[in-house]
C-alpha cells in the first residue's frame, strides 16, 4: 500500500516492506516479521537495524526479546530533510572535486572529456563552469538568446565573475538589441567587439577557457549545454577566436 512511496523517499525495498508491515500491524517481534513477510532472517535484522538508525522505528525490550514499532510518520519528513542536506553536501563536494576527476579521466582516456546538460538548469550549469577558470574567458555570444534563456542566471554569473576578477573578451553580432543591451555594460572585466550580424549570425554562446570549450544552444526546440575538455581543441579554438577578434570592430 505504501511501499512505492517509501522507496521513492529513499528506503530500500526491504526497509519499505518492513516499515509498511509495522505501520499496518503495530508493535511486532522480529520473528513475526520473518514469518509474515517474504524476507529471510538476516535480511530482516539488517533492515530493522537500518530503519532504527534512520529514526523511523523504535525498539523495546521485553525480557531478552526485542520488539519493534513504527515512529510517527512525521519522522519520514525529518528523514527526507536530513537526506536532502546530505545530498546537497555531496553535490558541493562533487563540484569541488570535479576538475580532479576530469583530469584523472583525461589521463586514462584517449577521448576528450565531454559533459552534456539539458534545459535551462543545464545551461546555467554549463555557464557557471567557467567561474572556476584560471584563464581569461573568450566567448561568442548571441545576446538576445542569452537574455531570453539564461536571464537571471546570467546576471548572477556576471556578478560572481566580477567578484572573482575573471576577465572575458566577447565577440557579439551587432544587432540593435545587442548594442542597446551592451551600451552601459560594465567594462572592468569584460571587453566586447562586434561582427556583422547578417553575415555571421549566432544562436548560441560558446566559451573558450582553461583547456575547455563550452556551448549553450538557444532554441525553443531544445536547450543543450556541452562542455568539452581537451587541450588541442582548446588551443585551436583559441587561435580562431584571436583571428576573429583582430578583425572585429570595437
Amino acid at each position: 500500500m505504501h511501499k512505492e512511496l517509501l522507496i521513492e523517499l529513499g528506503l530500500s525495498q526491504n526497509e519499505a516492506i518492513i516499515y509498511e508491515y509495522l505501520l499496518t500491524n503495530g508493535e511486532s517481534l522480529a520473528g513475526n516479521i520473518i514469518k509474515k513477510t517474504p524476507l529471510k532472517r538476516g535480511v530482516v535484522y539488517n533492515a530493522l537495524t537500518d530503519l532504527f538508525k534512520k529514526g523511523l522505528i523504535k525498539q523495546s525490550k521485553k525480557g531478552k526479546i526485542l520488539s519493534f514499532s513504527p515512529n510517527h510518520p512525521d519522522k519520514l519528513r525529518e528523514y527526507m530533510e536530513n537526506r536532502e542536506r546530505e545530498v546537497k553536501k555531496a553535490e558541493i563536494s562533487l563540484e569541488s572535486q570535479m576538475p580532479l576527476l576530469l583530469s584523472s579521466f583525461n589521463l586514462v582516456s584517449s577521448q576528450p572529456g565531454v559533459r552534456i546538460y539539458e534545459g535551462k538548469d543545464g545551461l546555467a550549469k554549463t555557464l557557471n563552469d567557467s567561474l572556476s577558470s584560471r584563464t581569461e574567458i573568450l566567448t561568442y555570444a548571441d545576446i538576445f538568446g542569452m537574455e531570453k534563456y539564461l536571464g537571471r542566471a546570467n546576471d548572477k554569473y556576471v556578478q560572481k565573475r566580477k567578484e572573482l576578477e575573471i576577465t572575458k573578451r566577447g565577440i557579439v553580432p551587432n544587432t540593435d538589441y545587442a548594442k542597446k543591451y551592451l551600451k552601459d555594460y560594465d567594462k572592468s572585466v569584460t571587453q566586447i567587439k562586434f561582427i556583422d550580424a547578417k553575415k555571421y549570425p549566432l544562436s548560441l554562446e560558446m566559451e573558450i577557457y582553461d583547456n575547455k570549450i563550452s556551448f549553450m544552444t538557444f532554441s525553443d526546440k531544445k536547450l543543450i549545454g556541452v562542455i568539452i575538455e581537451n587541450e588541442e581543441i582548446y588551443k585551436t579554438q583559441k587561435s580562431i577566436f584571436e583571428i576573429v577578434w583582430e578583425n572585429a570592430k570595437e
